[in-house]
């Protein structure tokens, strides 16, 4: 729903940044978010934590005024911070809640402004070059960049970031050598050509995924392939299953950036691109996948490319897990091929928000400009088989 014209607030409302409310979340501070968006939205996606309480009271109950029946709607909190989509509703709306005495804030931007928000840690790994793992909160995407002796490769970027890869690359010296997709993404618009154009480097996608009708010029890479960066080697290793082109880099023997293929909270979906007919095909591929894989190292460690609510960081706030202990934590990767099926096709979660429109983007048969393409991405990614942690 679209937000309306809202006139200044006649008590002050004190702004709240995304990046300081993520701080807040991330110290276990107890928060509480008042969304007023209209509930649909608010239900699809909305900022939640272990620590964060939410609650939804659209922001069209509020314009005949903060009356009893709408404030008995809002949470007792000490503290509320309002968001909408963009940060005017929830401004207007903080405003009268300030004038009744409660202590408000507005969340600048809006879940625009959390959808902003990219974070960069590097991986404690069993490796010289330095594996730095970006994450988008708001969405749950992880991409990649491998550093080693001055030359770099970035895995699965999102387009609305490629000022920070570039900056990041500079900033430790190095030179992008690579930009590279691990599959035609169903969740983000990829940031592989911007990118590939802004770093002056090679972009490579996967040959089975440019098969899908890639509309642009790239580069492939096939399974067996190898490519150098500085002192070690990123092995291309074929894992269909999710998409028929899915392929995992295998960074220094030590680093297995898996795409889609393998969460550490859970498996692939198996129907963003066949649909449901295609499903139990892909899914019984992407089982064979996940076998093979496990004839790596227990101690490679699962680097992913997405995760979820459910999933659990690593004290440095990172998302990846050593193969072996997902192969002792995820009972769906002992199943028979059979019962592996069954699993994934039952407990699906909705597909993810305008895939279909993200997937003519990213094979070029579309061209968003920056701030459609934003729009496009907004919500969850939902590229996992279920909604839960699948892990014990």
């Amino acid at each position: 729903m679209s937000e309306l014209p809202f006139p200044e607030p006649d008590e002050p409302v004190a702004p709240t940044s995304p990046e300081s409310l993520k701080r807040r979340i991330d110290a276990g501070e107890s928060v509480t978010v008042l969304d007023v968006r209209a509930a649909s939205e608010y239900e699809a996606w909305h900022i939640d934590g272990e620590t964060v309480e939410t609650a939804n009271v659209p922001y069209f109950a509020f314009l005949d005024g903060a009356s009893d029946a709408v404030l008995d709607r809002v949470p007792d909190a000490d503290e509320l911070v309002v968001v909408c989509a963009k940060g005017e509703s929830s401004r207007f709306v903080a405003g009268l809640l300030a004038e009744a005495g409660y202590d408000a804030t507005n969340l600048e931007r809006g879940m625009r402004g959390w959808a902003s928000l990219y974070e960069y840690d590097e991986l404690d790994a069993d490796t010289d070059a330095v594996v730095a793992q970006y994450r988008r909160p708001s969405s749950g995407c992880l991409a990649y960049m491998v550093v080693s002796e001055g030359e770099a490769a970035v895995v699965d970027p999102l387009r609305a970031f490629t000022d920070e890869y570039v900056q990041d690359a500079k900033t430790m010296g190095a030179s992008i050598e690579y930009v590279l997709d691990t599959h035609v993404h169903a969740d983000h618009v990829s940031g592989l050509r911007t990118l590939a154009d802004a770093a002056g480097a090679t972009a490579l996608m996967p040959a089975p995924a440019v098969a899908r009708g890639v509309d642009y010029a790239v580069e492939t890479v096939a399974d067996g392939d190898s490519l150098t960066v500085g002192a070690v080697d990123i092995d291309v290793l074929h894992t269909p299953g999710h998409t028929s082109g899915m392929t995992a880099y295998l960074v220094d023997d030590s680093v297995l950036l898996t795409g889609d293929t393998l969460f550490t909270e859970s498996v692939a979906r198996p129907d963003l691109e066949e649909g449901a007919d295609g499903a139990a095909d892909a899914a019984a591929t992407l089982h064979d996948t996940l076998q093979d894989l496990q004839q790596l190292r227990d101690d490679t460690l699962v680097a992913p490319a997405h995760f979820s609510d459910a999933a659990t960081p690593r004290p440095d706030g990172t998302y990846a897990a050593r193969l072996g202990d997902l192969v002792e934590s995820m009972p769906a990767l002992s199943l028979d091929r059979e019962a592996f099926v069954a699993f994934v096709l039952d407990d699906m979660p909705p597909r993810p928000s305008n895939y279909e429109a993200i997937i003519a983007a990213n094979l070029g048969h579309e061209a968003p400009d920056d701030a459609t393409a934003f729009e496009l991405e907004l919500g969850p990614n939902n590229c996992a088989a279920s909604r839960e942690a699948i892990t014990e």
